[in-house]
C-alpha cells in the first residue's frame, strides 16, 4: 500500500501492484480504466466534502503513520481575503485506519486562531515509552497529542508558542509572527522546529527552537533548551537535518548554517545566493541543499 494527500485535499491509499495483480482493490471502484498503467485506489477520504475543511492554497502534508494509524495535516485555512478562518470546526489534524481510511478522530487546533494555512507534516515519536504525534500548529505552536487519542491530548502533553509573545501577525507578512510549515524533527527527547511564512510573503526574521519534549501543559517558558533566530536566523519552511552532534537547517533567505544540536552554538553559515525552499539532507559526510535557482549545493 501507499499513501499520500493530493492537491485536491484528499487522502489516497494506492495498490502498490496496480492491476498487475489482476485485481480491483477496494472499497474505491471508480478508476477510469483497470489497464497496466492505471493506478488502483483503495479508498479516498475527500477532507474538503466529507470532513468540512477548506484548504488555503494547498495541501502540503507528507503521510505519517505508526503502523496502524495515519496522521495527516489538512491545509485548513484562511479565507481567500485571508481575514477569517471558514471553517474553524474543521479539522486540521486527522487521524485515519491505515488499511480502511476510516477516520478515528480529528482535531480542530487553533480553531479559529489559524494564521494562513495548517500545512506542517506530523511528526509521530516516542517520549519514555509513551508514544505522541508532533502536529506544527496554523498559530505557529508546536502541538503533541496522544495518537490513541480521541483528539483529547494525552496526559503527557504539552503545547509550545514557536514565536516570541511579542510577535504580531500581519497580512503579506509585514508582520513579525510566524506559522509553521516545517516538520517537526524529533531527536533524543528533544523536538526541533523553525517557524516561517508562505514563501510568497517574503523574507523576515525567523526562529528556531530546541525543546524538552518531557513537559506537560504550555511549556513555553519551560521547555526552551535554545533558540537560534532574529537577526541571525530568517523565515524558513525548511525541516532540519541532524547527524552526528551538529543540527543543519537552512532559510528562505538562500542561507545554510550549522549549529551544536546540545547548546545551539553557530559553527558556520553558508549562502547560496537564491531562495531555498527545500530541506538539508545529510549523507556519507556531507550536505545537500538545493535552492530556488535549481542548483544543489554539496558541503
Amino acid at each position: 500500500r501507499l499513501w499520500y494527500v493530493t492537491s485536491r485535499g484528499e487522502v489516497v491509499c494506492l495498490d502498490t501492484e496496480g492491476f498487475h495483480d489482476g485485481r480491483n482493490d477496494g472499497p474505491f471502484r471508480g478508476e477510469p480504466n483497470e489497464h497496466l498503467d492505471e493506478a488502483d485506489v483503495v479508498w479516498v477520504v475527500d477532507m474538503m466534502k466529507q470532513l468540512g475543511t477548506l484548504q488555503h492554497n494547498m495541501c502540503t502534508c507528507s503521510v505519517t503513520s505508526d503502523g496502524k494509524r495515519l496522521f495527516v495535516t489538512t491545509g485548513n485555512g484562511v479565507s481567500y481575503d485571508h481575514r477569517t478562518v471558514p471553517a474553524p470546526a474543521a479539522p486540521s489534524f486527522l487521524v485515519l485506519d491505515r488499511d480502511s481510511g476510516k477516520v478515528l478522530w480529528t482535531d480542530n487546533s487553533p480553531a479559529d486562531k489559524i494564521l494562513h494555512g495548517s500545512w506542517s507534516s506530523p511528526t509521530y515519536a516516542k517520549l519514555g515509552g509513551q508514544p505522541q504525534v508532533l502536529f506544527g500548529g496554523g498559530d505557529g505552536w508546536l502541538y503533541s497529542f496522544d495518537p490513541k487519542g480521541n483528539g483529547r491530548v494525552f496526559q503527557a502533553a504539552w503545547k509550545f508558542d514557536c514565536n516570541p509573545k511579542d510577535s504580531v501577525w500581519e497580512l503579506g507578512g509585514r508582520g513579525t509572527r510566524n506559522n509553521i510549515v516545517s516538520t517537526p524533527v524529533f531527536h533524543d527527547g528533544k523536538v526541533y522546529i523553525a517557524v516561517g511564512q508562505d514563501p510568497e510573503h517574503g523574507e523576515g526574521a525567523g526562529h528556531l527552537w530546541a525543546i524538552d519534549a518531557s513537559g506537560t501543559g504550555d511549556i513555553t517558558a519551560s521547555g526552551a533548551v535554545w533558540h537560534f533566530g532574529g537577526e541571525d536566523y530568517h523565515r524558513t519552511v525548511s525541516t532540519v537535518a541532524i547527524d552526528n552532534g551538529l543540527l543543519y537547517a537552512a532559510d528562505l533567505s538562500g542561507f545554510v548554517y550549522c549549529l551544536d544540536l546540545a547548546t545551539g552554538a553557530h559553527y558556520w553559515t553558508h549562502d547560496t545566493f537564491a531562495a531555498i525552499w527545500g530541506s538539508p539532507y545529510v549523507a556519507d559526510g556531507k550536505v545537500y541543499i538545493g535552492d530556488e535557482d535549481g542548483d544543489v549545493d554539496v558541503l
